[in-house]
């Protein structure tokens, strides 16, 4: 067994991650990319900007070296209340997940330019904690598609399920189900669909729409939800109840983001 088989067995044991035990999941897989979320505890005050600082001067080079990228590095403009900073990356594999930071502290360009950031004393750390979540994205949109660079913002939608099956089947709605091409049909600009394999509050999924501003926003929704399309894929039974819980996120990019 090589090193990937054996990585991609030993994670298929996390419960999540079940669903990419059989073959045909597998070799989906190798065609989806993989999206992780970074949520930065930070600091108030001066040293507020110290994560931001250390992925515009030299985190996303260096996990673009990697294979890493894009990087999407966002402030929150609606939901969670607690100074954070939010980064998406983006991994054509779970081995890319799983030795990111291996891989970043051997990187000697990397060690140079963030030595401050890597080197941080137990009594000055630059961020409090971080938290990570791992998806992989649905086979009805297997890669991220970045957004043209304009001022703009991100509305990410978070949706949980009472059950395994649930989640499954709200998956199975936007993939098979044509809920993803409804969107595009109406006005609505997808960034990426992802379900969660590891992370906190599962079984849930996540997507992430961009918008010019909440203007844009609330008309494109306007024209999504009152769609002949939209109500006959709602009303369609097999659909019912299939998720217990929504988290509306509003997002900005930073300067240096890439998404």
């Amino acid at each position: 067994m090589n090193r990937r088989d054996f990585l991609t067995a030993s994670i298929a044991g996390v419960g999540g991650l079940q669903t990419l035990s059989t073959a045909a999941d597998k070799e989906a897989s190798d065609q989806r990319q993989f999206l992780e979320w970074r949520i930065y505890q930070v600091p108030v005050g001066a040293k507020r900007d110290l994560v931001g600082n250390y992925y515009r001067d030299a985190g996303i080079a260096a996990m673009n070296r990697l294979a890493v990228g894009p990087v999407g590095v966002f402030n929150v403009v609606y939901g969670p209340s607690s100074p954070s900073l939010w980064v998406l990356l983006v991994h054509p594999s779970l081995e890319s997940v799983a030795t990111l930071s291996s891989r970043l502290l051997a990187d000697k360009e990397h060690q140079d330019k963030a030595a401050g950031f890597i080197n941080a004393e137990l009594s000055d750390p630059a961020y409090v904690r971080y938290e990570s979540s791992v998806m992989v994205a649905f086979k009805g949109m297997p890669k991220l598609e970045v957004p043209p660079k304009k001022d703009r913002l991100f509305e990410l939608r978070i949706y949980e399920s009472h059950t395994e099956k649930a989640s499954k089947k709200k998956i199975e709605m936007f993939n098979e189900g044509g809920e993803i091409e409804l969107f595009r049909k109406t006005g609505l600009t997808p960034v990426f669909f992802g379900e969660t394999v590891i992370g906190r509050n599962m079984p849930n999924l996540n997507y992430m729409l961009v918008f010019d501003d909440m203007a844009d926003r609330d008309a494109r929704w306007k024209v999504f939800v009152t769609s002949p399309g939209w109500k006959a894929l709602s009303a369609d039974p097999q659909y019912k109840d299939t998720v217990s819980n929504i988290t509306d996120i509003i997002l900005r990019p930073t300067a240096y983001s890439q998404i």
